[in-house]
């Protein structure tokens, strides 16, 4: 089997924590470009998903591969894995100086709109302003980067991940920011109890769900504003 194509694949990932299984089996394919995002309540698995990703916690089973390459083999390069992947946390401030995210003056012309050299060129720009590697990460991994920020910088750092994605970064990204991830993502991954439980286009997932589950938890997002 061919995962060559992919910029991520997980197939049949299981994680516990002690008698708590977070993950049960989860399959999971990212293409090079693709912007996905997880949604699910508190609990479902997405933050330990994206660390399993980025090997901070070790999976009881399964695989997962970077661009063909299996990361989760006893005798990969960890330290080498990471340095290929971005990871911004919700509890860990990434965009570390909020002062210096005030002066980001974005480009008046969206990145998509420009020549591909001049996209990269502005993507490796945003990218320093995050604080990450001095090369651009294969991979972007964000999880609930908004969550302890200020209402007044949430859009600001919203309209940078955009940027992104415009740029053609791949990133998998846990969210609870219903309207950006309807906006931005090319495909919703809806997790429940550490399952992806439906996963498709965004339009399709936020306007016709067809699990049950999901659409209770839509609904609910809903009712309280959220989208």
């Amino acid at each position: 089997m061919s995962t060559s194509a992919s910029a991520l694949k997980l197939e049949g990932v299981h994680k516990s924590f002690g008698s708590v299984e977070v993950l049960r089996g989860v399959d999971l394919d990212v293409g090079e470009h693709e912007v996905v995002c997880l949604i699910g309540a508190s609990g479902s698995g997405k933050s330990t998903l994206l660390r399993c990703v980025n090997l901070l916690e070790r999976i009881n089973a399964g695989r997962i591969f970077l661009r063909g390459e299996e990361i989760t083999r006893r005798d990969v390069d960890v330290n080498a894995v990471r340095r290929r992947i971005g990871i911004v946390f919700q509890a860990f401030n990434l965009f570390p100086h909020m002062t210096v995210l005030r002066n980001v003056t974005l480009a008046t012309t969206r990145v998509l709109r420009k020549p591909r050299a001049e996209a990269e060129a502005e993507a490796t720009a945003l990218l320093e302003r995050f604080g990450l590697a001095d090369k651009r990460p294969e991979l972007m991994l964000l999880d609930e980067v908004t969550s302890a920020l200020d209402p007044e910088l949430v859009a600001e750092v919203l309209s940078v991940i955009r940027e992104l994605a415009d740029a053609g970064m791949t990133m998998v990204i846990a969210t609870h920011e219903m309207s950006f991830a309807r906006d931005t993502a090319n495909r919703i991954c809806f997790l429940d109890a550490g399952r992806i439980l439906e996963q498709g286009p965004a339009e399709e997932i936020f306007t016709h769900p067809r699990e049950p589950r999901t659409q209770q938890f839509l609904e609910r997002i809903i009712a309280a504003g959220r989208l």
